[in-house]
């Protein structure tokens, strides 16, 4: 008898999540180590389109916000693509904003990434909210 030991494989949902709380949290390098392929390239207009540019913007942003608020409202796979729509806030007393993150994987792992915010005003017109 031969008995083949699976282990479940996390949906890149799953992934695309972790990564995101582990740097919410200031666990960067953790969440590289773990999520991020040596090819990836991100498209943040703010940075360089590398790994390194943005683990570093990360790492300073969890320096000076160590009391992140990070929650999340949806979370949508579709094939390689994983779509997370996002509330964060830098400290409680912030409305923060609503963020969406856009992951692409290969091998597993995430190859690209995408994000755009937009502040929550203090008042709006939409009942509806952001969320």
């Amino acid at each position: 008898m031969i008995v083949i030991n699976k282990e479940k494989q996390s949906s890149f949902k799953e992934q695309a999540v972790s990564f995101l709380k582990l740097v919410a949290s200031g666990s960067i390098d953790e969440a590289y180590q773990r999520y991020i392929s040596p090819e990836f390239s991100h498209h943040n207009a703010f940075f360089r389109g590398d790994a390194d540019s943005l683990k570093l913007a990360m790492a300073e942003d969890a320096t000076e916000n160590p009391n992140k608020i990070f929650e999340i409202k949806h979370a949508i796979e579709e094939g390689d693509m994983v779509v997370v729509h996002s509330h964060v806030k830098q400290n409680p007393e912030d409305l923060g904003a609503a963020v969406v993150h856009i992951f692409r994987f290969h091998d597993g792992h995430i190859v690209e990434l995408w994000d755009l915010g937009q502040p929550i005003p203090e008042s709006s017109p939409n009942d509806n909210g952001m969320f």
